[in-house]
């Protein structure tokens, strides 16, 4: 792995807290009001968001780049509800990391460092790099070397991403938050308008939670 001393001691402190959430019952969730305000929260990391500010649906996404139900949900469920939700106005869709290993950090910082405050390139990279999820689990430093190419990136850029330890604070900081406070526990994790939904969803059960919404 590309990561420095000091980043890999932090992201093992994120793979251990993951690693022991599925021991762990998180407690009652909280009121649908009161999530909703604290997902709200800006975090250290500025939200990758798509949609309209003013859509009356936020759904927030907690994911991890080699989770294989989140690649699935990005691959096969988040085109159409691009199409049929955040397109049209109807859902404002936010996208935030809960790396499950050191592996998904390294992608998830090397996709900030591409994208920038870009959202729609956020989105694009972490496409890509779902896409290429068994690649990326199998050879890591090589296939984020070759995606970052793709992005203009040399070797050495995307080294220096990856060692960023300040962005690595930062993650662990986001990942720490969402764990204590909003009691995300495992990916993908979904907070509609407030309401949280554990594990991976086809559109149509996504579509059964947003169509009541859209109707209130």
């Amino acid at each position: 792995m590309i990561l420095s001393r000091r980043g890999l001691a932090a992201v093992f402190v994120l793979a251990a807290l993951v690693g022991g959430l599925f021991g762990l019952r998180c407690p009652v969730a909280m009121a649908d009001d009161a999530t909703a305000a604290l997902v709200a929260k800006p975090v250290a990391f500025p939200d990758m968001a798509i949609g309209s500010d003013k859509a009356p649906i936020t759904i927030y996404e907690y994911s991890s780049l080699t989770c294989p139900h989140c690649a699935a949900f990005a691959q096969n469920v988040f085109p159409m509800l691009r199409s049929k939700y955040i397109d049209t106005g109807k859902v404002r869709f936010v996208s935030r990391e809960f790396p499950l290993d050191l592996k998904a950090a390294a992608a998830a910082l090397l996709a900030r460092c591409i994208a920038k405050d870009d959202a729609s390139k956020f989105f694009d990279v972490t496409m890509m790099m779902f896409q290429q999820q068994e690649e990326l689990a199998a050879h890591t430093t090589e296939t984020l070397t070759a995606i970052g190419g793709k992005f203009g990136m040399k070797e050495a850029d995307v080294e220096a991403c990856v060692k960023n330890d300040a962005s690595l604070d930062k993650l662990q900081s986001d990942q720490t938050f969402a764990y204590d406070q909003l009691k995300v526990g495992a990916t993908p994790t979904f907070f509609i308008n407030g309401e949280m939904s554990k594990g991976a969803m086809s559109f149509e059960e996504m579509e059964a939670k947003l169509d009541p919404l859209l109707k209130k």
